[in-house]
C-alpha cells in the first residue's frame, strides 16, 4: 500500500493469475484464457476504481503482458470489458487510457443504489437475529481499526463488506453486485475523498446508525440512516471538480443541477448545498 492506495506489484499479479482447476492442478488452454481474462479485468478494475491508475493515464498492453504474465488475448478481453463500464477509453491511433470520471452519471448512480438499498436496509431491519447484528459491528469495528490506522483501501474493502451483509441480511445477495457495478464511478470520486480529515470517523457514525435501526428491527430508523449517509454522498457531488479537474469530464454547473433536481424529488428543497455546508461532510465534522 502506498498513500493510502491498494498497491499490487508484479509478484503478486503473477500470483493471482495462476488459476487451478478443482484438482488443483494448473488450468489451460480454453479454461486458462477465460480465467485469466477475467482476473486481468478485476486487477485491473480495481486499479482504476483506487486511482492507481489515474484518469488519463495510459494503459500499454505490452507492460501489462510482462507484469501480468498472460498473452494479448486476455489483455483485450479485459480492456474491453472495462470500456464496456466507461472505465477505459480506446483511441484508434492513440492507445487505451484509464477514462475520466464522467460528472453525469454520478447523480443518478446514487439514485439507482439508493432505490435499492432501502429495500435491503428495511428488510434487514425486520428480520435480522442477534448473530447478523453482531457480524455488521464485527465490519463496524474493523473499519474503525482502519480509521485509526489512516488505511483508506482497508476502510473501504470492510465498507464493500458492510453494505454486501445489509443486502445478505435482507435477502437480496444479488442485488450488492448490481450496486456495485452501477457505482464504479462514484467509487472512483469516493477515493479521492476517503483520504480527508474526518472523513472515515464520520462514515463510521453514519453506519452506526443504520446498525442501531436494524438492530432495534425498526426499518423506518434503519433507512432514515441510510438516507443520510447516501443524501450527503450525493451534497458532496458538486466538489468533485474541485479535487482536481482533470480527473473529471462533464459541466459542473449541469451536476450541481442534477443534484439539485434529485433534491426536489426528495423533499430536500430546490436549492443545492452551499459549499460552506458541503465541505465538512468531506473533509471534516
Amino acid at each position: 500500500m502506498r498513500n493510502g492506495v491498494l498497491s499490487i506489484t508484479p509478484a503478486t499479479r503473477r500470483r493471482r493469475l495462476r488459476p487451478v482447476l478443482p484438482n488443483g492442478l494448473p488450468a489451460d488452454n480454453g479454461i486458462r484464457r477465460h480465467t485469466a481474462a477475467e482476473q486481468v479485468y478485476r486487477i485491473l478494475r480495481l486499479e482504476i476504481l483506487s486511482l492507481q491508475r489515474k484518469p488519463g493515464d495510459p494503459i500499454n498492453d505490452r507492460e501489462i503482458e510482462t507484469t501480468f504474465g498472460v498473452s494479448r488475448t486476455p489483455i483485450r478481453e479485459a480492456i474491453l470489458q472495462l470500456a464496456a463500464e466507461n472505465l477505459v477509453e480506446i483511441q484508434p491511433q492513440s492507445g487505451t487510457f484509464v477514462a475520466r470520471i464522467p460528472l453525469a452519471v454520478l447523480p443518478e448512480a446514487i439514485v439507482i443504489r439508493k432505490t435499492i438499498e432501502e429495500l435491503t436496509v428495511r428488510t434487514a431491519a425486520g428480520c435480522a437475529s442477534d448473530r447478523q447484528v453482531a457480524h455488521l459491528r464485527a465490519i463496524l469495528k474493523r473499519q474503525r481499526a482502519c480509521a485509526t490506522a489512516g488505511d483508506p483501501m482497508g476502510f473501504y474493502t470492510a465498507d464493500e463488506e458492510f453494505h454486501a451483509a445489509i443486502a445478505e441480511i435482507g435477502g437480496y445477495p444479488s442485488s450488492w453486485p448490481l450496486v456495485l457495478r452501477v457505482k464504479a464511478q462514484v467509487d472512483r470520486f469516493c477515493h479521492l475523498t476517503l483520504p480527508q480529515p474526518g472523513r472515515m470517523g464520520r462514515l463510521l457514525r453514519e453506519h452506526a446508525a443504520i446498525v442501531n435501526g436494524i438492530a432495534a428491527h425498526d426499518p423506518d430508523r434503519a433507512m432514515a440512516a441510510l438516507a443520510e449517509h447516501l443524501d450527503r454522498l450525493m451534497a458532496g457531488l458538486v466538489l468533485a471538480p474541485d479535487f482536481d479537474p482533470n480527473y473529471f469530464i462533464g459541466d459542473p454547473l449541469a451536476l450541481a443541477a442534477g443534484t439539485r433536481a434529485v433534491g426536489q424529488r426528495d423533499g430536500a428543497g430546490g436549492k443545492p448545498p452551499a459549499r460552506a455546508l458541503v465541505a465538512p461532510a468531506l473533509v471534516g465534522d
